[in-house]
């Protein structure tokens, strides 16, 4: 079978037409650094690159949320650091409050500072992030959660955000915390029962905050302590309010009385101190809840209380309140705790999602990267096959018959 010449000519250029663009397209490998352009280059690189790139892109977008959450957790440990500066300082104004030697006037001083304290308090607790998010809003729902309604007709500071927060994930933390459960959640009293003089008091006698002997012991009723003086002896009689209703309590009932003594009952005690008059009373109920912005502003209508047992009825409700205050302290403290433990978790994270990152991106150079010395050097061998086949290809398109017969 003949070949001829044409078609050997149409073979060999079309020949040297696909080295041409073999090493073009090797030299556009050479100029991205890829060996993957396209997904007809290599389908499986292609796919599994495209897969990397995308849990890349999740890593990041992580990256991103887990830093806000950082810079917003480091603002409200900051905030809960001068919370806590602030409780200290209302706590050593209470202290020096319990003076004997005190008038009026610099109990209105000190009064007169709490209140500055309790504003700076509901400062603290409406701080915002640098993106405007409340930091102790809980989940949300108000631009200030903390509102001071309190005048003559207000009821004190509320909480006007969404109680809780959101929970920590495997690669995310809470941007917020819960202000609720930090400042409006102190536990009344001495965290059992809650001890008040009766405001019809005329006596002197005042109370220890108590505390639980038995908790076994306890009934979680009302009780009330009436004092009576029976042929010229202070005496006192317990009752509880809920169980025996009117009834005395047995071994409790008029028993005398002396300052400074400590009696117990249904598994709590109290310390009972100063002169009562007759028809004086005190009150214990189980303790509830109370926030911190009420305790300092009961610390300060102590301080401004007149009547006929005002240096009683302020040594009762300060040591109420300092209790309260350190209770309150705690919960504080316990924040900044758990702030800091997220704090301690998100460089964790950090540290595992760069390292994530950098596995992602080693993985999708491997699959997509050309191999620069090997790249050079198929290049090289292509082009210098390609100049050869075109020198060859000249010199034999020059022969003919004619060249043969000169």
């Amino acid at each position: 079978m003949r070949v001829s010449t044409a078609n050997s000519y149409d073979n060999t250029v079309s020949l040297l037409a696909r080295r041409q663009a073999e090493l073009a397209q090797m030299q556009e490998n050479l100029a991205t650094g890829k060996r993957v352009l396209k997904p007809s280059d290599d389908p499986v690189a292609a796919t599994l690159s495209e897969t990397a790139q995308n849990r890349l892109s999740r890593t990041q977008s992580d990256l991103r949320s887990l830093e806000t959450a950082r810079t917003s957790l480091q603002q409200a440990e900051s905030g809960l650091a001068e919370s806590g500066e602030l409780i200290q300082k209302v706590r050593e104004l209470l202290v020096s409050a319990g003076n004997a030697t005190f008038g009026p006037s610099e109990r209105e001083d000190i009064a007169r500072q709490l209140e500055g304290l309790r504003e700076q308090l509901i400062g603290v607790a409406n701080l915002k992030d640098n993106a405007g998010r409340t930091l102790f809003g809980g989940l949300g729902g108000a631009a200030t959660p903390f509102v001071d309604l309190y005048s003559a007709s207000g009821n004190g500071v509320q909480f006007e955000g969404q109680r809780g927060q959101a929970a920590a994930g495997n690669t995310s933390l809470p941007q917020t915390l819960d202000g609720n459960a930090i400042w409006m959640r102190v536990p009344e009293g001495n965290g059992s029962f809650t001890l008040s003089l009766d405001p019809s008091n005329t006596g002197g006698v005042s109370t220890s905050v108590g505390e639980v002997t038995n908790p076994g012991a306890l009934t979680g009723a009302d009780y009330r302590i009436d004092f009576a003086d029976v042929a010229g002896v202070m005496q006192y009689t317990v009752t509880n309010l809920i169980t025996a209703a009117s009834n005395p309590m047995p071994g409790q009932t008029g028993v005398p009385y002396t300052s400074g003594m400590t009696i117990a009952f249904d598994g709590q005690s109290l310390q009972m101190s100063g002169p009562p008059a007759a028809g004086d009373r005190i009150n214990l109920v189980p303790a509830g809840r109370t926030d911190i912005f009420s305790v300092v502003q009961d610390a300060v209508s102590a301080l401004r209380y007149t009547g006929a047992n005002d240096s009683a009825h302020r040594t009762q409700e300060l040591a109420r309140t300092m209790t309260e205050l350190d209770a309150g302290h705690d919960r504080v403290l316990l924040a900044r705790g758990r702030a800091g433990e997220w704090l301690n978790r998100a460089d964790s994270l950090d540290t595992l999602l760069e390292d994530r990152s950098v596995d992602l991106k080693t993985e999708q150079s491997r699959l997509e990267d050309l191999d620069l010395v090997k790249g050079i050097s198929d290049f090289q061998t292509q082009q210098l096959g390609l100049e050869a086949a075109l020198k060859s290809y000249a010199q034999v398109q020059r022969l003919s018959l004619f060249q043969m017969i000169n």
